[in-house]
Formats: structure tokens, C-alpha cells, sequence
């Protein structure tokens, strides 16, 4: 809960004390408020109702000491023009045109239009472009291919367009059990809707990896007629070696599904699982373990799947397209877009 909703939760609380005691004073007491405070608050709510009870920030604007809207244009042509300089340096390219602004003006103004950040910058340019039919300039170019590079291996903006356009596999050790041995982890995550399949082993090896596709991950697409296009792995023995010999390369060749690799030594660009091992970590492991002694495998796994439903569809997440949604809902919206797509592409040919 954020300070601004405990905020809220407050006012709402002394309103309601007061109609249970029926007692203004008796309820400004307890709380510790005035009757006029409290007064201000029930006035605000019937007026306003929720929204009246934000915080409202007291700082001013000066209109005054904005800059000329010369000045403001200028700054704003330069963040299109040249999206990947910082405050400093389009202040003083600025300065080269007798375009006179401080670093933190051109930071305000940026601000203003929401162009704060080299990504938000490139975002606006690109619907820019889109709208007017403008042709990029070299440095233009220059910037988008950057953060293009960029996208592909960082995990909040790996490229994916639907479900099944690139899932990202991973093992993660859980630990160790007595009467069982190491236990293991693969899992594998949809990059769209953020839907993921777990499942534990005693082994790190290729067989492994490819059993989890083949038992979970391509059933469950096969189900909704999609197919798996790619899939993302670190460098790791259980996901590389020769092609015409290693069962984790011969599995995706059979169900004709790219491999892509994550850099070396830059296992972040895997981070989309690193995330999911941490939440399933925190969430599911360290309370079952507490719970109850495990003397097999079959039994966490169990536990384990029931933990993955909760997860799958009734766990909202704040991702960048789940948005509050969770996994499933995010997955059932992206078939539309799946299916309105491969008709596009088919009306097309």
C-alpha cells in the first residue's frame, strides 16, 4: 500500500468512526485531529468523493520564470532532432544557435512535454515520425539503432509480440533434500503474457530441459493452436553443444523452434526468469519448507503445481503488459492479437 492510499485509508476511516460513534468529538479525539480538520475532510468527500481526498501538492507554478516559448521550442526541436543528448550537452549545442538555457531548464521543460528519459524521447519521435512522414536524420538513425541493440538484450524490453513469439527457459537451484539430493528447477516464462511452467528435477542436464517443453510448455500452446517460435537460454551445458548430438538442441530442431542465446557473461539478459525465480523463491520455497518436510519429488512438484495455478490465474502482475492483469487474462488478450495477425499476414500472401 503507497503512503497516498494510507492517506486516504485515514480520512476515510475518521469519517466512518464518526458515524459509528455519532460523535464528532469523540472521534476527533481518538484520532488526534481537530473538528475543523475534520470537518474540511467530510466536505471534501461529499464534494469530490476519493479524489478529494488526495494529497494535493501545495508547491505553485510560477509562470514567470518559464523561459520564452522560443526558447521552449527550440529545446523540444533539439530532444526530436537529436534524442540520444543529455541536459548538458543539448543545453550547450543550444548555446552554439544563441539559444540561452540552462541544463536544469531544458531538464524542466522535458519534463513538461515527456521527454525526460532517452526512451521516452525515442518513443515520441518514433510516433512523430509515424504521423508526419518524416524521413530520419543520420543521428536520428544512429539513436534508434542503439536502443533497437539495446531492447534485445535487456530484459524489460526484449522484443516479443504475441504469446509463443519467444519463451525464456532457465535453471534455477532450489536446494538440497535429504533422501532425494540436489533439486532443480526449469523453468520457462512466456515473454508476452508472463505465463510460466515450473517443474523440479534431481539433475541439470539436456534431458531435463527438454522434458519440461515437451511435458508442459508445447502441450499447453498446442491447446490454444499457437506454436512456440523461440526460445531464450543462457549458455549453460543443459541448453548447448553440437547440434546433431545434444538432446536439448535435436528437441528443438524436431519442433522446429529458434535458439537464441544470452550474451556472454551477461546473464541479466536473462533476467525475465532470474525475476521468477526470485518471486517463486520468496513466495512458494521458503514458506513450504517451513511447512512441511519433504521426502520426495513428486510431492513438492505438487505443491509446486498448485502454487503455478495460483500464479498463472489469480496473481496479478505489474508488468509492462499484464498491468495489473494476470498471466492468463494477459495471455487470452494476446490470442486475439495472434490470430488477427497471422489473418493480416495470410490476406496479405
Amino acid at each position: 500500500m503507497t503512503t497516498e492510499q494510507k492517506l486516504i485509508r485515514n480520512k476515510l476511516s475518521l469519517i466512518e468512526l464518526a458515524e459509528y460513534l455519532q460523535n464528532v468529538s469523540q472521534a476527533c479525539r481518538i484520532n488526534g485531529v481537530s473538528r475543523q480538520h475534520f470537518y474540511d475532510i467530510k466536505k471534501v468527500y461529499e464534494e469530490e468523493g476519493i479524489e478529494g481526498l488526495k494529497e494535493k501538492s501545495r508547491k505553485k507554478i510560477c509562470i514567470k520564470n518559464r523561459v520564452s516559448p522560443e526558447i521552449e521550442e527550440a529545446v523540444v526541436a533539439m530532444a526530436y532532432e537529436y534524442p540520444a543528448y543529455g541536459q548538458a550537452r543539448a543545453c550547450n549545442e543550444l548555446r552554439k544557435q544563441g539559444v540561452l538555457v540552462s541544463s536544469g531548464g531544458v531538464r524542466s521543460i522535458w519534463l513538461r512535454h515527456g521527454l525526460e528519459t532517452f526512451k521516452k524521447r525515442l518513443h515520441l519521435l518514433e510516433e512523430k515520425a509515424a504521423k508526419e512522414g518524416i524521413v530520419y536524420t543520420e543521428a536520428q538513425l544512429v539513436a534508434l539503432e542503439a536502443a533497437k541493440r539495446e531492447r534485445e538484450s535487456h530484459p524489460d524490453e526484449i522484443e516479443t509480440q504475441h504469446p509463443g513469439y519467444l519463451i525464456s527457459q532457465d535453471t534455477f537451484y532450489v536446494g538440497y533434500l535429504k533422501g532425494v539430493g540436489r533439486i532443480y528447477q526449469q523453468t520457462v516464462v512466456d515473454t508476452y503474457s508472463a505465463v510460466t511452467f515450473a517443474k523440479v528435477y534431481t539433475a541439470k542436464i539436456p534431458i531435463t530441459a527438454a522434458d519440461l517443453l515437451n511435458d508442459r510448455v508445447i502441450p499447453f500452446f498446442e491447446s490454444f493452436n499457437i506454436p512456440v517460435l523461440r526460445v531464450l537460454t543462457d549458455r549453460g551445458t543443459e541448453y548447448c553443444g553440437s547440434p546433431d548430438k545434444h538432446p536439448y538442441q535435436l528437441f528443438l530442431q524436431l519442433n522446429d523452434i529458434d535458439h537464441t542465446k544470452t550474451k556472454v557473461r551477461s546473464p541479466q539478459t536473462n533476467g525475465i526468469c532470474e525475476r521468477v525465480h526470485q518471486t517463486i523463491l520468496n513466495e512458494f520455497y521458503k514458506v513450504a519448507f517451513r511447512k512441511r518436510l519433504y521426502a520426495d519429488l513428486e510431492s513438492l512438484q505438487v505443491d509446486l503445481d498448485a502454487y503455478m495455478d495460483e500464479y498463472n490465474e489469480k496473481r496479478t502482475h505489474q508488468g509492462k503488459r499484464c498491468q495489473g492483469r494476470t498471466p492468463m487474462d494477459t495471455f487470452q488478450d494476446g490470442l486475439k492479437l495472434f490470430r488477427e495477425k497471422n489473418l493480416s499476414e495470410m490476406t496479405a500472401a
